[in-house]
């Protein structure tokens, strides 16, 4: 027994040895569970699709017009990254063939009637021929519509959240019948919130369009809180289309409900629409405010009209040009190395004007004027010997473009909300230095009383060139930030000069908190006047306003106080 127990263990324990070997062994393992066993079964997967767009491409040239539907639904239903471009082409009207060899191409019209080409499939750039050498692939209206609602279905099944929305934006607009069945079946698929919500406005348009009575009012009460513009277009339409006497009950509630919901939509609309007048004038306000504050301090403390202003303004832009030219790998930070840049380089320059210039002149305004008016002349001409006369575009980086989508009828810009933000910046800076420094103590005693300040050590000529170096070295700021809202040019500054002064005399001369409320309440005015009169109307009613202002306030909103202020 004992030997037979033996051998019986000896044989269970090599059979387990054996089954683990077998396990381990990899020539026993499935060749479709390995990565590179995956990989290939990918690249098989792919290279069937690039095969099958391409038998489908090369059939184009001879499928007539009656054939093109199926012909389009089979490109569409192959899973190649060139389909949609090729879908795309086709319905663009750009989709030839050349009539030799039957090569489909991508062809674009150049000049003296020749076309550009593209191979459809491999991207690759052909010589240039004339159009007699063409065919184009043959489409029509009901084709190019399908064509649509395709490239929309492929769109609509995208990685991207952005692509997928404007697939649905698409179908909200010009709705399709195998565009809504996409629609309907990926909606409770969808992660993202807001393309789902798309999804659901979409669907309810369409069931406000066919459906029956009840269906209609449903979707009527689930669409009062969206502000897309088709909704309420359809809405719109559809009330004009009831008959405006002897109404069936159904359209009298369907007449009502419409009518509410409208007004609704339309109170919301115009509630955003102050909204976006607002933002639009603070972020003017901030411009104005970048550009007056330099003046501020010069003429409070100096008493100097500087006609020059704009041209240090004029100066900060060139800077950011110039800094884009000479780092063009570094766009996403150049206006990070700008606003340095202009701020010393206009700083520096109005330093020299005012030890080379300003100080001989001092106590004689006109003359003071016509010299800085004349300096400002020598500055434009030397840029237009330097850049030419044509304007310069300087690129705005890529975190300033676009915009922060709030809802469909009200966005913020994101250049004119960091515009607001830098400014509002630059002011706190400024008047944290005016008060807190041994700097801005100075220039403050050096603007309520000169003599005083000069019997008391203070250097009120050094004063006066640091102080004119820092409203022209912040006009050198406001350039930078003109810079991504217009072209640079050298009557850059002349636009603003004016307004810099109306805004330094409307708030009050030398005060900080004066030119703030100023600029924003100039430029908010301006914004909600123009819709109504216009732009230049509304410059002259708001420059108009100011002078019946000063004559009733003659100082200003936040006039100086104390001995000194007479």
């Amino acid at each position: 027994m004992k030997r037979i127990f033996s051998v019986l263990l000896s044989y269970i324990t090599l059979s387990c040895i054996i089954s683990l070997q077998a396990l381990a062994s990899p020539e026993d393992v499935a060749p479709s569970t390995t990565p590179s066993a995956i990989q290939a079964s990918v690249e098989v997967a792919t290279t069937q699709a690039n095969s099958a767009l391409s038998k489908l491409v090369q059939q184009l040239p001879g499928t007539k017009l009656k054939k093109m539907p199926q012909m389009v639904e089979k490109l569409a239903n192959t899973r190649n990254k060139k389909t949609r471009d090729i879908l795309q082409f086709l319905m663009d009207g750009d989709l030839y063939y050349l009539k030799a060899e039957k090569t489909v191409v991508r062809a674009i019209s150049i000049e003296n009637g020749r076309y550009a080409l593209t191979n459809a499939l491999s991207d690759e750039i052909l010589a240039p021929v004339k159009k007699s050498k063409l065919r184009k692939v043959k489409t029509n209206n009901q084709l190019r519509g399908d064509i649509r609602s395709y490239i929309a279905k492929i769109d609509l099944t995208d990685e991207d959240k952005n692509v997928r929305m404007d697939a649905v934006k698409q179908l909200l607009d010009n709705p399709s019948k195998s565009g809504l069945l996409a629609v309907q079946e990926l909606v409770t698929q969808e992660q993202d919130k807001d393309v789902r919500e798309l999804m659901n406005t979409t669907l309810l348009l369409n069931q406000l369009k066919t459906g029956d009575h009840a269906q209609k009012m449903a979707a009527i009460t689930q669409l009062q809180d969206t502000l897309e513009p088709a909704v309420n277009n359809t809405m719109v339409k559809m009330l004009a289309a009831l008959p405006e006497k002897n109404k069936t009950p159904a359209q009298k509630a369907l007449a009502k409900s419409l009518t509410k919901v409208i007004n609704a939509i339309d109170d919301k609309r115009n509630f955003f629409g102050v909204v976006e007048n607002i933002f639009f004038g603070l972020s003017l306000g901030s411009v104005l405010l970048l550009a007056a504050i330099g003046l501020a301090i010069t003429f409070g403390v100096m008493g100097v009209i500087n006609m020059a202003h704009g041209e240090m303004m004029m100066l900060g832009a060139y800077t950011t040009y110039v800094i884009q030219l000479a780092f063009p790998h570094l766009i996403e930070y150049s206006l990070l190395m700008a606003v340095p840049a202009a701020f010393l380089v206009s700083g520096f320059v109005g330093i020299i004007i005012e030890r080379g210039v300003i100080r001989y002149l001092k106590g004689r305004p006109l003359e003071t004027l016509l010299a800085t008016f004349g300096i400002s002349l020598i500055l434009q001409q030397l840029v237009r010997t330097i850049f030419s006369p044509l304007n310069r575009q300087v690129q705005a980086p890529e975190w300033m473009t676009g915009s922060w989508v709030i809802n469909p009828v009200f966005s913020l810009t994101y250049n004119r909300l960091y515009i607001i933000i830098f400014s509002l910046m630059v002011f706190f800076t400024l008047l944290l230095i005016l008060k807190k420094s041994a700097l801005g103590l100075h220039v403050r005693a050096v603007s309520q009383n000169r003599d005083m300040a000069r019997a008391l050590s203070i250097k009120s000529d050094w004063v006066d060139a640091i102080t004119f170096g820092l409203g022209s070295g912040i006009a050198g700021v406001a350039g930078v930030v003109l810079s991504q809202l217009t072209n640079v040019g050298p009557n850059l500054g002349q636009a603003y000069i004016i307004d810099s002064f109306l805004v330094v005399v409307f708030g009050g001369v030398g005060n900080l908190w004066g030119t703030l409320v100023a600029a924003m309440s100039l430029g908010s005015i301006n914004k909600f006047l123009e819709p109504a009169v216009g732009s230049v109307l509304a410059n002259i009613i708001v420059l108009v306003g100011l002078v019946l202002f000063i004559q009733k306030r003659p100082k200003g909103l936040f006039p100086q106080k104390g001995r000194a202020a007479d």
